[in-house]
């Protein structure tokens, strides 16, 4: 069992990193144990390298993100909880894109294999309330809808962003005709 005073340690170095890597994406280990309020050795401790605190913030945001599901699905119908989903999801794939300059070209690999399968989780999950529900399409597919998925974040960055008409059209294509 982690220690309270453990536990909060490692939640302030997340949220420091967070901070950090969105402001700069080459804040070095130092300045976030700083921004922390904690040593090196419990930085260290924690996180041995860069790449392992940047492994733990995506882990803990698609955590978050995952975990919202059930309660997306309760409070709306699957076509909406889907589109509310998608909309954080779009938003963390940004916040992701950012923080991979924190990281060398080879770990972009582990990242991608350690969210994608709970990621695909709650998709299937979103995509099944609606078959079950009958607003979304039978043969809807968790992975297809990932892939689509991808290009929503690169249409919001800039100036114009266009990736919420583009999952309106997404949605479209998966509803069922009435």
């Amino acid at each position: 069992m982690v220690r309270a005073d453990a536990r909060e340690n490692r939640a302030r170095i997340l949220a420091a990193a967070r901070q950090a890597f969105a402001e700069d994406g080459g804040a070095s280990m130092n300045q976030i144990a700083q921004r922390a309020g904690v040593g090196p050795g419990t930085l260290y401790r924690n996180f041995p390298s860069v790449e392992a605190l940047v492994l733990a913030i995506y882990q803990d945001e698609v955590d978050q993100l995952v975990g919202t599901v059930p309660e997306l699905l309760a409070e709306l119908p699957p076509l909406e909880a889907l589109r509310r989903w998608t909309t954080e999801l779009v938003s963390a794939m940004r916040k992701k894109h950012g923080l991979g300059d924190a990281l060398s070209p080879g770990a972009h690999k582990p990242i991608t294999e350690q969210t994608y399968g709970p990621v695909i989780g709650a998709i299937t999950q979103l995509l099944d309330a609606g078959k079950a529900d009958g607003t979304i399409r039978a043969d809807a597919d968790p992975g297809d809808f990932l892939q689509l998925t991808g290009a929503l974040w690169r249409a919001a960055a800039g100036g114009n962003d266009r990736s919420q008409p583009m999952l309106a059209l997404i949605l479209d294509g998966l509803a069922t005709r009435r």
